[in-house]
């Protein structure tokens, strides 16, 4: 028999808690995974970057399609159904990366890991935990999400995948993964995420039966989303600020290999999400309500712009510098996953959020999908003309632009 009220422990945090572990699994290998992959099968196959690059943005689209799409899903199949299928797509999705020795492969390999992982990403994750939290719910959400690609599934999952390669090879680290993640997946869903609010006959945030609702005031319907400059402005700044993350995240193993080794560098990328975890966490219980969360994304991108003109200011060669630049861009870089779904919660009626948040990770990824190829294209480019190859100071500058523009995107959202 279900039981677990509101006088007793709120069931909303044992969500949150198998939504943080769900979140470990799937961002660890579908976000921070690619940029190792791409490292891997660069090195076992020869093939040029631009196409290993591009595997990694049809991975990325492909998931942007089903972003899109969860809602209908859900609806359909049930979250819990659509979780497992999930979870055994990116499990042999990852296999074949490590296994595919023909381009096609690859791209199959591609579409399969791109389509699970987002069922496990942060449209997913908001959709599990929102049902159980209305005031409580940046919290929860600071706390699940920190499983993600810019928290503790990154700080586990980089240097495990970057170990587990060079000591043991890329197809048995992807099979014992891949399998772990099917397993663990499987046992939260059973035990955890089919229970819903409405079985334990509880309100969100713990509240009694028929006590009455505390929920953080909302604007009503501002009619076509398309059409409202809030829902353009957070969009945009999303998609440009992801761009820019991403991209130099795709790109910032291979760059630092050089100068610390690849166990090291594994360890480096590791510790840019602890501090996302830091950072975020720090943000989710200090945060009041009434705070303006699209200065908080602003500061944001504007700290990953002065991380970005460290990097570059390293040359990869100046250890101490690099570190700084780390220390930066980690600090924010869990903040552009996690902030516009409170935007949304702030700025748009109940019944439009999830539809919004969907909405809004769907078209980042869309447009970040491309952002490995395209600052691996900058970055081939800068090597043949910079004085320092493999430093690639274009991708750095290429990047604190992208980031300062999706910085104002959301100011000029505030006055919309």
């Amino acid at each position: 028999m279900l039981q677990d009220t509101w006088t007793s422990s709120f069931y909303g945090w044992r969500v949150v808690s198998a939504a943080f572990v769900l979140a470990v699994f799937g961002l660890g290998t579908g976000f921070y995974g690619p940029p190792i992959f791409l490292n891997a099968v660069q090195e076992a196959r020869g093939w040029s970057l631009l196409l290993v690059s591009s595997a990694v943005t049809t991975h990325f689209l492909i998931g942007a399609v089903v972003t899109a799409n969860l809602p209908t899903l859900y609806a359909r199949w049930g979250t819990t159904n659509v979780t497992r299928l999930g979870a055994l797509s990116i499990a042999l999705g990852v296999i074949g990366w490590a296994a595919a020795c023909h381009p096609w492969q690859l791209f199959m390999a591609a579409a399969l890991s791109g389509a699970g992982w987002v069922t496990m990403g942060v449209a997913a994750i908001n959709a599990i935990v929102s049902p159980w939290f209305v005031r409580s719910r940046p919290t929860a959400l600071a706390v699940a999400y920190n499983g993600d690609g810019a928290n503790l599934g990154g700080v586990i999952f980089t240097p495990l995948w970057a170990t587990g390669i060079a000591l043991f090879g890329f197809i048995l680290t992807a099979a014992t993964i891949g399998t772990a993640t099917v397993a663990v997946v499987w046992i939260l869903t059973n035990r955890v995420l089919s229970i819903t609010p409405e079985m334990l006959g509880t309100r969100p945030d713990g509240g009694a039966p028929g006590a009455s609702a505390t929920p953080i005031p909302q604007p009503p319907s501002r009619g076509p989303l398309w059409r409202d400059p809030k829902f353009q402005t957070l969009a945009m700044g999303t998609a440009l600020g992801l761009f820019a993350q991403i991209g130099l995240l795709a790109h910032l193993y291979s760059l630092l290999v050089p100068t610390l080794g690849k166990q090291t560098a594994g360890l480096a990328m590791g510790a840019t999400t602890a501090l996302a975890v830091l950072g975020r966490t720090l943000i989710g219980w200090l945060m009041p309500p009434a705070c303006d969360r699209r200065l908080l994304a602003a500061a944001s991108y504007g700290l990953q712009v002065a991380g970005s003109f460290a990097f570059m200011a390293a040359q990869g060669t100046n250890v101490p510098v690099i570190i700084a630049a780390i220390v930066m861009f980690g600090l924010a870089f869990g903040n552009g996953t996690w902030l516009p779904p409170l935007i949304a919660q702030v700025e748009f009626a109940k019944e439009e959020v999830q539809r919004v948040v969907a909405l809004v990770v769907a078209i980042s990824q869309g447009a970040y999908a491309f952002a490995p190829a395209t600052l691996g294209l900058i970055h081939d480019l800068s090597d043949q003309v910079s004085v320092h190859p493999g430093t690639a100071p274009a991708v750095f500058i290429a990047a604190a632009l992208i980031q300062a523009l999706a910085a104002s995107v959301f100011l000029i959202g505030r006055k919309a």
